[in-house]
C-alpha cells in the first residue's frame, strides 16, 4: 500500500520537473535562435560584428558570436582606462608633487587634467603656489609623446584631441566665445586670434587660431604645448616668475591632491572625454613611479591585474582615438566582470552613460519605462561598439560587448539593429 501511494506522487513530481526543464530548454533555444537570426541577417553581411552576452551570477555564456576576434574598440577603450585607474589611484587625484626650500616651491607634474579645466576648474595647485615667492618647475619626468600613436593628423584642431602633458592647464584648450566682445581663455592667446573665416580652426604648426568676425558660438581648440609655454601660462596666472629646472632637490616629495577621483571617472565615461582619459593614464603612471608614461601603467595593469585575460589586447592609448587599439568582445566582458566583482554595483553603474538618460547614450537604448543599459560606446568612422551592463526584466544583471567594424552604412542603422537585440534580451532573459 505504501509503495502504491508513494510511486504516483514521485512520478508526478518527476514528470513535472521534466516538463519544466523542457520548457526552459525550449525558451533558451528560441532565444538563441532569435539572436543567431539577427547575426546571420543580410543587414550584417557587409560588416564585421562580434557579440558576447554573459551572466555573472551563474558564470554562463548566454550567447557568443565572433567573441574571440579582435576589433577596433574606439572609445570603449576607456573601460580599460577606468579599470587601470581604479586599481592604482586613491579616492582623490594627485595634483602635483612638491618640495620646498625657504620661500621657493619646487614642483613636478602628475598629469592631473583638472587644473583650471573648463568643467572642474580646480585651483588647488594655484593656491599652493601663491604662498611662495619663487616657483621652480620640473617637466622632465614627462616621458611621453604629446599626441597618441595612430591618432589622425587632422584631429589636431578639434576639441576632442588636446595634447598630453605633465601639467595640463585649462584642459590644454583655447576657448573663444563672443558675447558683447570676444572672450579668450587663457587670455595669453588673445593676440594669437585671427578674426577671419578659415577652413581650419588653427594653423597646423603654430598657435594661430581662426575665429570668424560673425561667429557667435563657443569654439574650443587644442594649443601646441611646450615647456616654455607652460612656464609662460603659469607666470601669467600667478603673476610671478616661474623657473624651469631639470629635477627637484633631493629629499621627500609631498603629494598635493585635487578633486575626488570618481568625479573624473564619471566625466570621462559619460561624456567620453578623450583628454581626461589620456591624462588619467598619465596620472595613474605617476602613482607607480616618478616617470609619467602611458606604457608603464599599461604594462603594469596587464601583467599584474589583467594577466588572466583570454586574449591580450593591443592597447596603445587611454581614449580609444587610435585605430591601433585591438580588443576582443571576450576581453571586454572579462574586464567588465572584474569591475562588477570589485566595485559596488551602484558606484560602478554611476560611472557609465545610461541609455535614454545621459551622455553619449542619451538618445539611444531608452528604458520602458526604466533604464536598462549602462554602457560605454565607441565611435570611429565605420566603427561602432557598445560594452557594459544590461538590466533584464527578470532582475538579472548581464554583461555584454557588442562590437561592429568596417560597415559603410549610417551608424544610426547599426544602433537601431543593436537596440532591437538589446530590447529582446531585456524582455526575455
Amino acid at each position: 500500500m505504501l509503495k502504491l501511494f508513494i510511486y504516483p506522487f514521485w512520478s508526478r513530481r518527476f514528470t513535472g520537473f521534466v516538463l519544466f526543464s523542457l520548457i526552459l530548454s525550449s525558451c533558451a533555444t528560441q532565444r538563441g535562435q532569435y539572436l543567431k537570426k539577427q547575426f546571420d541577417s543580410p543587414s550584417t553581411e557587409h560588416q564585421f560584428s562580434g557579440f558576447l552576452l554573459y551572466d555573472p551570477a551563474t558564470k554562463d555564456t548566454i550567447y557568443a558570436h565572433n567573441q574571440e576576434r579582435y576589433f577596433t574598440p574606439a572609445s570603449t577603450t576607456k573601460i580599460a582606462t577606468l579599470y587601470a585607474a581604479l586599481q592604482v589611484l586613491s579616492d582623490s587625484i594627485p595634483a602635483l608633487r612638491y618640495t620646498t626650500q625657504g620661500d621657493t616651491l619646487y614642483v613636478e607634474g602628475t598629469g592631473d587634467p583638472t587644473f583650471l579645466h573648463p568643467y572642474f576648474n580646480d585651483s588647488t595647485a594655484f593656491h599652493l603656489a601663491k604662498n611662495y615667492s619663487q616657483i621652480q618647475l620640473s617637466l622632465t619626468n614627462f616621458r611621453e609623446e604629446r599626441l597618441g600613436p595612430g591618432w589622425a593628423w587632422e584631429d589636431y584642431e578639434w576639441y576632442y584631441a588636446p595634447e598630453r602633458s605633465a601639467i595640463p592647464i585649462y584642459g590644454n584648450l583655447v576657448s573663444m566665445q563672443r558675447q558683447n566682445e570676444l572672450h579668450i581663455t587663457p587670455p595669453y592667446f588673445k593676440d594669437h586670434i585671427r578674426h577671419r573665416d578659415s577652413a581650419r580652426n588653427r594653423a597646423l604648426h603654430t598657435n594661430t587660431f581662426y575665429f570668424g568676425a560673425e561667429r557667435k558660438d563657443t569654439l574650443e581648440v587644442p594649443f601646441i604645448n611646450s615647456s616654455s609655454l607652460t612656464k609662460t601660462l603659469l607666470e601669467e596666472l600667478l603673476e610671478k616668475p616661474v623657473g624651469l629646472v631639470d629635477n627637484l632637490p633631493s629629499g621627500t616629495k609631498v603629494t598635493l591632491y585635487s578633486v575626488p577621483s570618481d568625479s573624473l571617472y564619471k566625466r570621462m565615461m559619460v561624456e567620453s572625454d578623450n583628454f581626461l582619459a589620456e591624462q588619467l593614464m598619465i596620472v595613474a603612471s605617476s602613482s607607480l613611479s616618478d616617470t609619467l608614461n602611458f606604457s608603464k601603467v599599461r604594462n603594469y595593469i596587464l601583467e599584474n591585474h589583467l594577466e588572466h585575460l583570454k586574449h591580450s589586447p593591443r592597447w596603445v592609448d587611454g581614449s580609444g582615438l587610435s585605430r591601433y587599439n585591438l580588443f576582443t568582445p571576450t576581453s571586454m566582458v572579462q574586464m567588465l566582470d572584474e569591475l562588477y566583482k570589485e566595485v559596488p554595483k551602484n558606484r560602478l553603474l554611476n560611472f557609465f552613460p545610461v541609455g535614454g538618460v545621459s551622455g553619449t547614450l542619451k538618445n539611444w537604448y531608452a528604458g520602458n519605462p526604466n533604464p536598462y543599459i549602462y554602457a560605454k560606446s565607441g565611435t570611429l568612422g565605420n566603427n561602432y561598439s557598445l560594452s557594459g551592463y544590461l538590466l533584464a526584466k527578470s532582475g538579472k544583471v548581464l554583461i555584454f560587448s557588442f562590437m561592429n567594424n568596417h560597415f559603410v552604412k549610417p551608424t544610426n542603422e547599426v544602433r537601431e539593429e543593436m537596440q532591437a537585440i538589446f530590447e529582446h534580451i531585456r524582455d526575455t532573459y
